[in-house]
């Protein structure tokens, strides 16, 4: 096991960005880079021994900086996902954010969220070259959020070829904390443009809907006799027909059993699962994605890749019958999401 770290390029005002690759004992990697805190890639095996990357990304820092609208790979905060109307009240007191999204909804912080930043980086002692470490400070009223954010994410790849991220968040003053990664994966490695032959299996029985701008009704519905049952393992393109659109939805998760979500390539018997200790998932299979030119010369179009989005539910601050997304002085943020690479 061992971390590498070579130049990735400058930003346009400069700043030096690193990449940092961590190698397991499989050969299997892990590529990281301090802006965005993103993952630029996951290589792991197929089954019949193949190396291959199962994320979508680019090949430059430049492409990163100016293209990044899909958010590939990226932390995104201080709220991922959408806020309505980016307005949201706290300790009663309202706050307005930008409206990124479309110029209706608040979306992944903003204007300038984590995704843009350049974090600082740390390679913590006692990890056996397994963990990176990165950190980025959040002054009071950025992108126009209450407080003094500081936030610590740290991933692992380890052995078992499990990427883990660990998350941690403190605030001087009250203020709305909902953290996830980016990550779009492709477990064919390029053998496929899409992912909709890809089979996935959701621990959850219950969903937010949404309305016609993606933002929660505030109902919690089951997913019984509907499109988001996956309760079973299913086809992501199986129900196309009457969800047109594909998943970009938050499902509740139980919890149960060894992953939250487990998704199969049946072409390559790549498997990943995921386990997460946030309450839910957004389940995004990458509608929005248009004519992207990608790493190693591909294009990237409407559900070349997926989405599992550890987060708290999508406009919780404006629900209350949602998970507090709440962080006061003294309390301290945490989460922790893995995602395992294996072979079927």
């Amino acid at each position: 096991m061992n971390i590498s770290i070579e130049k990735f390029g400058n930003l346009a005002d400069g700043r030096e960005v690193a990449l940092l690759t961590v190698t397991n004992r499989n050969g299997c990697k892990a590529r990281l880079t301090n802006y965005g805190a993103i993952v630029v890639g996951v290589e792991v095996t197929d089954a019949d021994g193949v190396m291959g990357d199962v994320t979508l990304g680019f090949d430059t820092l430049e492409e990163y900086e100016k293209n990044n609208v899909c958010y590939f790979g990226v932390i995104a905060g201080r709220f991922a996902n959408r806020i309505a109307g980016g307005r949201f009240t706290l300790d009663g007191a309202e706050y307005q954010l930008a409206c990124n999204d479309g110029g209706i909804n608040h979306l992944h912080g903003g204007n300038e969220g984590f995704d843009k930043k350049l974090w600082s980086y740390d390679i913590p002692d006692g990890t056996s070259g397994r963990k990176v470490r990165f950190e980025y400070t959040s002054p009071d009223g950025e992108e126009n959020y209450p407080g003094t954010l500081t936030v610590a994410v740290e991933y692992e790849f380890n052995d078992e070829n499990e990427l883990i991220i660990s998350y941690e968040a403190r605030t001087d003053k009250p203020t709305i904390v909902n953290l996830t990664n980016h990550t779009y994966f492709n477990l064919s490695a390029g053998e496929s443009e899409t992912i909709v032959d890809h089979e996935v299996e959701i621990g959850a029985e219950s969903y937010t809907p949404v309305d016609e701008n993606l933002i929660p009704t505030g109902e919690i519905e089951s997913v019984e006799g509907t499109p988001l049952d996956f309760r079973e393992a299913k086809q992501i393109g199986h129900d196309f027909d009457s969800l047109p659109d594909g998943y970009d939805h938050n499902f509740i998760l139980l919890r149960e059993g060894d992953y939250d979500v487990r998704a199969v390539d049946p072409q390559t018997g790549r498997v990943l699962e995921m386990r997460t200790t946030e309450p839910g998932v957004q389940f995004y299979t990458g509608y929005f994605i248009d004519n992207v030119a990608g790493r190693d010369g591909a294009t990237y179009d409407r559900f070349a890749g997926f989405c599992l989005e550890a987060q708290h539910y999508p406009d919780s601050p404006n629900h209350d019958n949602f998970p507090s997304v709440v962080l006061r002085p003294g309390e301290i943020y945490t989460q922790r999401t893995l995602y395992r690479f294996s072979v079927a």
